[in-house]
């Protein structure tokens, strides 16, 4: 990764090379940007740029055996920390033991989530942990001179992922770092992070792509019209991986949003039903239950993917209602139902339906019984309906 492989961040690019080509590098960095704004990969390019022997004025050389090695993130004084899961009892699981699939998965994906990086090394229904054994790790490695360059660069993607242990084991070095030791910490979370660690690292804040920056990224890369390119920056919110994500995945959104439409039709009628219209009440709680046990046969992260797109849809809707356009980020099909649809979203109930969409997606990612996660559900925006 180069810098002029990052989409748009001009600024933030200019100011990390200014700070190399002055000799005032931070031992440590926090980026903090929500995923597909570029905050991995501008610490990525960081480090190569902190490497390189021939350094340009605007980039890495990519000529000379530092940047070789950067080729296949193989610099010997280049360290990664990641979320990884373990595959067996038995051993300690440090990053190491997922590093090759991580150097195959980085230089093929470029921009990435955390969903892809799990999926990819087949992690199932676990979550990616930075373990407590990753903290001695950090301090071995760390421990060496460098090989090669003049600096050693740990990069921590997700450290909001660490466990206790691993955050105090590196909070410990953050305090008393070695000499010419630079932190790359890049988070989508911070909030979540030690106070302490926040205090010790410098914050780089990523905001999201600006939009001439993505609608020339995304002529590069599709045969888009006007109307099309519009909308996938509209709905990215400064994002390449939800710009990439409304282009490619357009089938399982519509497939999301016919599954919403069918759970608050229902979950609506039953609030509004009258005593004349009872086989239609009886008919629409029959259906939400048995919406509830298809939705539970979908698997953990596509019901994790539902709630979370319900969420935004609610969102949206709400900010339809409050009357703020200029804000709502609504695909067509998307808009078509929510004319209907927002006037039902206000402020009696919003906040409501945002906090039980929130918890079912958290018991569902601690395994709750799927069927009973969304049939309660479905019961309680009976309820928030009847507000």
């Amino acid at each position: 990764m180069y810098f002029h492989d990052i989409i748009g961040q001009q600024k933030i690019k200019d100011r990390l090379i200014q700070s190399i080509q002055e000799g005032r590098i931070p031992h440590a960095q926090l980026f903090s940007g929500a995923e597909g704004t570029g905050a991995l990969q501008l610490a990525l390019a960081y480090a190569r740029y902190i490497c390189c022997t021939n350094r340009g004025e605007t980039d890495a050389c990519g000529t000379c055996p530092s940047c070789h090695k950067f080729n296949k993130y193989i610099h010997p004084d280049t360290h990664f920390v990641f979320p990884i899961y373990k595959p067996s009892s038995g051993k300690k699981w440090v990053c190491d033991d997922f590093l090759i699939q991580w150097r195959e998965f980085v230089l093929e994906k470029e921009y990435f989530g955390y969903q892809e990086w799990m999926s990819f090394i087949k992690a199932g229904n676990s979550q990616g942990v930075i373990y407590g054994d990753e903290g001695d790790e950090i301090l071995r490695k760390l421990s060496f001179k460098a090989f090669e360059s003049e600096y050693k660069v740990m990069i921590i993607w997700l450290p909001e992922k660490m466990g206790d242990v691993c955050a105090n084991r590196l909070l410990k070095i953050l305090e008393e770092p070695p000499e010419k030791t630079v932190f790359l910490l890049v988070s989508e979370n911070p909030g979540q992070l030690l106070s302490t660690i926040l205090s010790r690292a410098q914050l780089v804040r990523v905001k999201g792509i600006e939009a001439g920056d993505l609608r020339k990224a995304l002529q590069e890369k599709f045969n888009m019209s006007d109307t099309e390119l519009d909308s996938s920056i509209h709905l990215s919110g400064g994002s390449w991986l939800k710009a990439l994500d409304y282009i490619q995945s357009g089938d399982e959104k519509r497939l999301y949003l016919q599954q919403f439409i069918r759970c608050m039709r229902g979950a609506y009628t039953i609030a509004n039903f009258s005593p004349d219209k009872k086989l239609d009440k009886q008919k629409s709680l029959k259906d939400l239950k048995i919406w509830s046990e298809e939705m539970a046969k979908a698997g953990r992260e596509q019901e994790k993917n539902y709630l979370s797109y319900s969420q935004r849809l609610v969102r949206e809707n709400f900010i339809m209602n409050v009357g703020q356009p200029e804000i709502n980020f609504l695909t067509p099909e998307e808009m078509d139902f929510s004319k209907n649809f927002s006037p039902f979203i206000n402020h009696k109930n919003i906040l409501s339906f945002m906090e039980e969409l929130e918890l079912a997606e958290k018991h569902i990612e601690q395994n709750v019984n799927a069927k009973i996660v969304f049939f309660d559900l479905a019961l309680k925006s009976i309820m928030l309906f009847k507000k």
